[in-house]
């Protein structure tokens, strides 16, 4: 069986660059927030087309300095309100936790998987103060919409942007411009992974910039003086290096993604399977997964391994599903439900070998339930 996700092969693509980075790094004797930070912050909000990119440790902390840099700003009070997609991974809701305010759960377009519009709508109450859209396998969530109710209630819209590396809309607008503020994660296998944990916040609110600064390095911008209940997150200049040989490639890898994901779409042909849309810009999807539907996910997942091609779930428990989130259990949320237990990853990534997109097609088409 052939990986899934060849995250070596992706890296030694620039081996001898990313060798010359941590040299660089190394002789530097300087190895935390130094010029390695500050240049990579630089051309990551240059490449996403906002004034500030912050480096934090990892995409989670990257929601939740958001949350609680905004909570310092006095947009929040404690357990005020927070919509997020219940389909999305845990990191979401555990970003709104994590700074003391409430998740409220809402459902998936089962069409997209991303946050539906009208559900959010549904759910605005007195305490709501923020809208999380997440762009989930990597496609742009209904930004215009989602922007319009965030408007129309003076309500906070945050991207969570951890797989959507890269996607653009049809004026040109890339994922982490749209909202007040978005989270990157930069963890190994994301679009633009890192060699380690890695994350950072984009926004083009000049105070939010300030105090997420602030907070990922224990509340302080000078030395043994701090004004704020910090934590430590920051993003190191070994893992700043390395992204930095690497941002370049992010717009070549997104059109690869592209046209296998287009290879699959025209030549997987089987009732049993319900594949993605193709999304109307074709830019506005970055295909950090290939998520197909079956009610049979089981007996694929089993035909295709005989076939010798691996597949992933993501995700195969939603939030309101979760022991860490047992006071939601009681919802009914049945798209939620539904896609859970029918979605299935299939191998796509730059570099996947022809024979190997061969095998995935013939290993769908192949399948009889």
């Amino acid at each position: 069986m052939f990986p899934f996700l060849d995250v070596a092969a992706l890296n030694l693509r620039d081996e001898q660059a990313l060798t010359d980075a941590f040299q660089r790094v190394l002789r530097s004797g300087w190895y935390v927030l130094g010029a390695e930070v500050a240049a990579f912050e630089t051309e990551y909000a240059q490449a996403c087309g906002v004034p500030h990119a912050i480096g934090v440790g990892n995409g989670l902390d990257a929601l939740t300095l958001i949350l609680r840099g905004y909570k310092n700003l006095g947009r929040f009070d404690d357990r005020d309100e927070v919509i997020l997609p219940n389909n999305s991974f845990i990191a979401t809701a555990l970003a709104v936790s994590e700074a003391g305010l409430t998740p409220v759960l809402v459902e998936p377009d089962a069409a997209t998987f991303n946050i539906d519009p009208q559900a959010v709508k549904a759910a605005i109450g007195p305490r709501t103060a923020a809208i999380i859209a997440v762009h989930l396998y990597g496609q742009l969530a209904d930004m215009d919409a989602l922007q319009t109710l965030a408007s129309e209630h003076d309500l906070l819209l945050i991207e969570d942007s951890a797989q959507a590396h890269g996607a653009v809309d049809a004026l040109g607008r890339q994922a982490g411009a749209f909202g007040h503020a978005a989270g990157f994660s930069f963890f190994p296998v994301k679009n633009l992974g890192a060699l380690g944990d890695a994350g950072a916040v984009t926004t083009g609110d000049d105070r939010l910039a300030e105090q997420v600064r602030k907070l990922r390095s224990y509340g302080s911008t000078r030395k043994y003086v701090h004004d704020v209940q910090g934590v430590n997150s920051r993003l190191d200049e070994l893992q700043a290096a390395l992204l930095r040989v690497k941002l370049p490639s992010v717009e070549r890898d997104a059109q690869a993604r592209q046209a296998i994901a287009a290879h699959y779409l025209r030549h997987i042909r089987n009732p049993l399977l319900v594949l993605p849309q193709a999304p109307a810009v074709a830019g506005s999807h970055v295909w950090h997964q290939f998520v197909i539907r079956t009610q049979a996910r089981e007996q694929l997942q089993a035909h295709l391994e005989r076939s010798g091609v691996p597949s992933l779930i993501h995700y195969p428990v939603p939030i309101h599903r979760q022991a860490a989130y047992s006071e939601f259990a009681q919802l009914s949320l049945p798209i939620s439900d539904e896609l859970a237990a029918q979605v299935l990853s299939l191998p796509l990534y730059p570099g996947l070998p022809a024979a190997h997109q061969h095998a995935v097609i013939e290993a769908c088409n192949s399948f009889s339930g």
